[in-house]
């Protein structure tokens, strides 16, 4: 007698549920079975897939480590600008759209009103944020990005007393991105320098400019009141946070340094004299732990004195070898400057500069033999500090158009840094979610830059990783082999995180790592 329809349906579905019961099942212990890396390499491809907000929910729990690009004034969000100079009491221009926080309420002089008026008018409030920051700019005849950018620095006003209130803003943001250690640049006030190189004038022999300069009492004074302008930065951030008290704030977590920024668009005499400044002060205090060139490398004293500068940098190294550099190099784009202007400033500054990590790099496909300048910076180690949303909107490269795949292509060590994300209205998360949204990296990709960018920083002390070239950073030393993402090391593996500040946040990098990927 043939079966029943009903009844053959019947048994052919409870097969396809077994089935998909087994099938469920052994995806299940086959994602049991797999590395807390492999399913977090796994959640990364899923959040691809669904899009940037997905992305950035990814990446922000995710640790990043360090944050080595960071000018701590572009760092500011406008809405904090704005807010101080209330309190301060300070004079703004809503013509110019700028503060004056050398004029002060009731005392403002013509054609500006108090500061404390811009927090009940949206319009000027709004005005201001867009002046201070990249918030809705549209390029226009005679107003770039790169323009809007750098002219947003000279709106802000110069308010020194903040500086602890900066740290604790971008360490804060950090923290809660995962992110455990930041190097910020930052330029204290430099006028006892500026008096000397006033009454001595260039002279061309430097180690009798450096003789006079540091037998003049102003510049020494200068060193003291540098160092002190730091210190008290720190120790108002420690204040604001509570750090070393059970209350500490989530940001205590983050340890900061500093590099002493130099301003190369001005005459010879007085960047020779701020770049010795910034090596006796690098030299002598343990939380500047290096210094950089900054202002738009495109400006007309920065490219005329360029290999001037390097040749500077190059002879105050023999003398503080010890002092570590960064070079703002190569952040310049075709049609921006004369082309010969492109040919040579990466080079030279790791040449002859002796920076150890790169700022930008941007235009290194225009160098002369770039080949063969990469495959020598992969050779050195000498990182590259990537800023891809800086590089979009001020110089308007990006995608393929940017050299970020052929650095990693040669080798060449990168890291993702933010620059200025307070001018940006960015964060560290969001260049994860650009590179990741823009280029084929994977999970593990994103994870050696993590890495890199703690192998990189200036810190003291021993390495957790064994170097290779190219630079893979996924086997640690003998002594902490096996140790890896736990609490505590033990042993001799233990002796070298005691003795090396680098190895500490090496060790507390894989740690994070190790709690990040348990949780997929």
């Amino acid at each position: 007698m043939a079966l029943d329809s009903r009844f053959v349906a019947r048994i052919r579905v409870s097969h396809l549920v077994s089935f998909l019961i087994a099938l469920a099942l052994a995806a299940a212990a086959s994602a049991q079975s797999e590395s807390p890396e492999a399913r977090a390499a796994h959640a990364f491809m899923q959040a691809r897939q669904e899009g940037p907000p997905a992305l950035y929910a990814f990446f922000y729990g995710m640790p990043k480590g360090a944050d080595l690009h960071v000018h701590l004034t572009g760092a500011v969000y406008a809405e904090t600008w704005i807010k101080e100079a209330a309190e301060d009491k300070d004079c703004v221009s809503a013509a110019r759209l700028r503060f004056d926080s050398a004029h002060h309420a009731p005392d403002c002089p013509a054609g500006e009103t108090p500061a404390t008026g811009v927090l009940s008018d949206q319009h000027l409030y709004d005005a201001l944020v867009d002046a201070f920051s990249m918030r809705a700019f549209v390029p226009s005849a005679g107003d770039s990005g790169h323009d809007h950018f750098f002219d947003a620095f000279g709106r802000f006003g110069d308010d020194d007393r903040f500086d602890g209130y900066w740290i604790d803003e971008v360490a804060a943001r950090a923290a809660v991105q995962n992110e455990q250690y930041l190097e910020l640049m930052d330029t204290p006030d430099y006028g006892g320098v500026k008096a000397a190189v006033d009454q001595l004038g260039w002279i061309p022999d430097l180690a009798q400019f450096r003789q006079k300069l540091l037998a003049d009492s102003r510049f020494r004074a200068n060193v003291a009141s540098s160092r002190q302008a730091f210190d008290a930065a720190l120790a108002r951030r420690d204040r604001i946070e509570h750090c070393g008290r059970p209350e500490a704030a989530a940001a205590c977590r983050v340890t900061v340094r500093f590099l002493y920024q130099v301003l190369r668009g001005f005459p010879p005499q007085q960047v020779f004299a701020q770049t010795l400044l910034g090596f006796e002060i690098a030299s002598q205090d343990p939380n500047v732990v290096g210094l950089n060139y900054v202002m738009p490398e495109d400006g007309y004293i920065a490219l005329r004195d360029y290999s001037l500068q390097m040749h500077m940098l190059d002879y105050l190294h023999s003398i503080y070898p010890e002092v570590h550099i960064t070079l703002h190099a190569g952040e310049l784009a075709p049609g921006l400057v004369p082309p010969q202007d492109l040919t040579f400033h990466i080079r030279e500054a790791v040449e002859v500069g002796h920076a150890e990590r790169i700022g930008h790099g941007v235009d290194v496909m225009y160098e002369n033999h770039p080949w063969q300048l990469m495959k020598e910076m992969a050779d050195r180690h000498t990182m590259v500090e990537i800023n891809l949303t800086s590089n979009a909107v001020i110089l308007n490269v990006q995608g393929k158009d940017h050299p970020f795949m052929l650095y990693r292509k040669m080798g060449v060590p990168v890291a993702l840094s933010t620059d200025d994300e307070g001018v940006s209205r960015i964060d560290l998360t969001h260049e994860y979610v650009r590179a990741a949204d823009t280029y084929p990296l994977s999970y593990r990709d994103f994870k050696l830059m993590a890495r890199t960018s703690i192998e990189h920083a200036f810190l003291p002390g021993a390495s957790l990783w064994q170097r290779f070239t190219p630079e893979r950073l996924d086997t640690p030393v003998a002594a902490c082999r096996g140790q890896l993402g736990k609490a505590e090391p033990a042993g001799a593996c233990a002796n070298l995180i005691r003795s090396s500040q680098k190895a500490q946040q090496e060790w507390e990098l894989e740690r994070r790592f190790h709690v990040f990927e348990a949780s997929f």
